[in-house]
């Protein structure tokens, strides 16, 4: 937040900042509600609510891998990154993103406080379909950035941020497949034979919980506070949706030239006005 801050304040507007601090406050509150409910059993409520946040927000860090993906297919490939049918497919991907995290979320909550067999088993597919629809959306990043780079370099390729673009596919792909690894996981728990309590599986241990969940995520989080400094790396101008360019605006440019040219008007006025003389 303080980079953002301070971001802000010289003019650079870098949302990223904001959903990863988000991210870290979430993180936050869910490992005090564990704690909460590791030293209160019987709390069924804090219990459902930790549940709730480990399951929604990592799903702020998959919406920064695409974003941060786009920018770089829209800037070397601008023909086909500001295709308006792939816009269009990118906000539908956001709004399944949306709806699956409230599906996740209401059928979480009933569920724990039903007992109907036919709820159970629909919510157990639903809850496949939807770990399976975020799994192909946290891959998205690793088809986009190589088809950005291996295809053949547009005339009209752009950059952005500081640094080059092989080092900013390299930040992607990586947080993409560590993110991958994480919802491949949850995937695969969920779609795996529902074992008793009496006989867990390995993925039921709290190894593989803290391994698997916590572990990557300060991972990624460290990639993107730390180690690259996004905030520059990523950032693209003010209004680049609008204009569909990644290009700084040269509106200071063309003002000062017009005031140039308004200078040198005025001196030769007055040259012609000393020769009259």
């Amino acid at each position: 937040m303080w980079r953002f801050q301070r971001n802000r304040i010289n003019g650079k507007l870098f949302i990223p900042s904001v959903l990863l601090f988000g991210f870290s406050m979430a993180r936050i509150l869910t490992c005090i509600l564990r704690i909460v409910w590791a030293t209160m059993h019987d709390a069924a409520s804090t219990a459902l609510a930790a549940q709730i946040f480990v399951n929604a927000g990592i799903l702020v860090v998959y919406i920064i891998n695409l974003l941060f993906a786009q920018r770089i297919l829209r800037a070397l490939q601008p023909t086909i990154g500001w295709n308006k049918g792939l816009r269009i497919v990118f906000k539908v991907l956001y709004a399944l993103l949306g709806c699956s995290l409230i599906l996740i979320i209401v059928l979480i909550v009933y569920g724990s406080y039903t007992l109907s067999p036919s709820f159970h088993s629909a919510q157990m597919w639903v809850l496949r379909g939807t770990s399976l629809y975020l799994l192909i959306f946290t891959a998205l990043p690793l088809f986009l950035v190589p088809l950005a780079t291996l295809l053949p370099r547009n005339d009209s390729a752009e950059t952005f941020g500081e640094g080059s673009m092989t080092t900013k596919a390299i930040i992607v792909l990586t947080s993409s497949c560590l993110c991958t690894l994480l919802a491949g996981f949850r995937m695969g728990t969920t779609w795996a034979t529902p074992r008793p309590i009496s006989d867990p599986a390995w993925y039921h241990s709290k190894a593989a919980f803290y391994c698997f969940n916590f572990l990557i995520e300060v991972l990624v989080l460290s990639l993107y506070t730390y180690a690259t400094r996004p905030d520059k790396r990523f950032h693209v101008p003010n209004g680049s949706s609008k204009r569909k360019s990644y290009a700084i605006p040269e509106r200071q440019g063309s003002e000062s030239d017009a005031g140039t040219a308004e200078s040198d008007t005025e001196k030769k006025d007055s040259d012609l006005s000393g020769a009259q003389a």
